[in-house]
Order: C-alpha cells, then structure tokens, then sequence
C-alpha cells in the first residue's frame, strides 16, 4: 500500500509569547494559518530495509517525521514491516513555516491510516511530544494554540485572505531567537495572554508577532523585505514565527499575485 498527502507550511497570523516555564518552553498565544504551499510525503513498504526509512532530498541529519513515526510505532504497538517515508520538500527550511513539524504531522496521519488507528487524541498526544508546532498541524485548518503549542482549538476559516511569502537564503535557528527574545525581556505577562486568546477566540487577535524583533536583531536583512512587502501594497507584513520567512497579508489572491511579480523569489499563497 502507498500512501500519499500533503504536509502545508504555516503562518502565525499572530503571535503572543510569555516568560519561560519552569520546564523551560515558553507559553504562546498564536493564530495558526496554514497555506497552500506544502511538502508532499509518501508512505510505502521498504524493500531490504530493516528498519523505517525517511528520504528527504535536501535535509541532511535527523528528521522530527522520522521521530513520528517511532513515537506511533511505540504508543500503538504498529508491527508493520519497516516503511520509506519519501518528502519531497517545498516549504522553506528553518523559515518559521513549521516545515519539519508539518512533515511530522504528516507522517503522523500517513501512519495512523495504514494502521487503521482513528485517535486524534492520541495524535494530538504524540505530537505534543516531538514539538510546540507539530499539535497545530496534525489536523491543518486554522488553529489557536495555547500553552507551549500542545493545546490547539479549530478557529473559523479566514474570509478573503491571500498571502505573498518571501523565504530568505538564511535560516534562523528558533531556540536562538527565544533565546534572543528572553534577553530583550518582551515576554507578556499571563493576563495579557489569557487577553489575548480571547480575541483569537473571537476572531479579533491583531498582526502582532512577538518574536518578530529578536529575529530581526539577529537577521538585519529581515527589515528591508519587511519594508518591500509594504511597499508593494500588503496591509499587513510580518515575519512568520521565528523568521525569517516574511509575509504579507493581502485581500485577495489577485492583488497578492500582482505583488508577488514585483518582488524577487516571492510566492503568492492562499489559505490551506
């Protein structure tokens, strides 16, 4: 059996953080957007292999949907012959669009299907486990997520929404922005978080990224596609959880494309 789907790169349309925890993660308040540019996985029986396979063309070292797939293994008791999990990527690495925690969620829902297991709980269980972006990505669709990413609550979808993203040749390593966002001593208190996932709730939360000026202090180059973006007309530009991917928010898909052709290596998307 040969399994396929598609793993969507995220936006925070927002993006509240407070002070560390006493485990060390930091809560989070975030309106999650998933969109239309997206890794493809594949998920079929390894020939010769004795243990599962992950091929990701492109991203060398260990891999969270690797990770995945042993932690359903383990959780479930999974006895199936080993598995090659094939990603081909289109999301930007180490971008803040959830790239490796959407190809976790990924082979989380290629897995459950080839083992005939339909426990979203259990899913939203296991990825709490392999990080803070992998819960809000198991079920893609607009998302709140609270505490440090392991709580996650469906929002309406967005209404005329479209989207012109700019990845940059650099990537951002995420524990050194928090790192950086700890010593600018930005973090919000828990009132103004509880405040905050109240107007997510109600559909009311502002383009705001908190962690938006530590990537910019540790990635100058961020400001001037900040400034571009602006420039070409979005009424919201940002970067995208701890950068350095920016994006803009347009109206519609009409305008975003028009941007999109007036700025180098810009992607026009939509909501996913």
């Amino acid at each position: 059996m040969r399994l396929r789907c598609l793993a969507p790169g995220k936006v925070n349309l927002s993006l509240y953080v407070g002070a560390p925890r006493e485990d060390g993660l930091h809560p989070l308040v975030s309106v999650v957007q998933p969109v239309s540019l997206a890794d493809e996985l594949t998920l079929e029986p390894a020939r010769r292999a004795t243990a599962d396979v992950v091929d990701c063309p492109g991203v060398e070292g260990d891999n969270l949907a690797g990770a995945a797939l042993a932690a359903f293994r383990e959780a479930t008791g999974w006895d199936a012959p080993p598995q090659l999990l094939t990603i081909r990527k289109r999301v930007p690495v180490a971008a803040g669009m959830g790239g490796g925690s959407g190809d976790a969620a990924a082979a989380l829902r290629l897995a459950a299907h080839a083992a005939g297991v339909a426990d979203e709980a259990l899913l939203l269980a296991l990825a709490a486990r392999l990080g803070g972006d992998v819960p809000s990505q198991v079920a893609p669709g607009r998302t709140l997520m609270t505490g440090a990413g392991e709580h996650v609550r469906a929002l309406e979808p967005p209404g005329s929404l479209a989207l012109v993203i700019l990845p940059s040749e650099h990537g951002l390593s995420t524990p050194a922005v928090y790192r950086e966002f700890d010593r600018l001593g930005a973090a919000r208190s828990a009132d103004e978080l509880a405040a905050r996932a109240e107007e997510a709730r109600a559909g009311a939360a502002p383009p705001v990224n908190d962690l938006q000026d530590a990537a910019r202090s540790l990635s100058p180059a961020i400001d001037p596609v900040l400034d571009a973006v602006r420039a070409a007309g979005a009424r919201a530009a940002m970067v995208s959880g701890s950068g350095p991917t920016v994006f803009g928010l347009f109206d519609d898909h009409e305008a975003a494309r028009a941007a999109a052709a007036t700025l180098p290596g810009a992607i026009a998307a939509e909501p996913a």
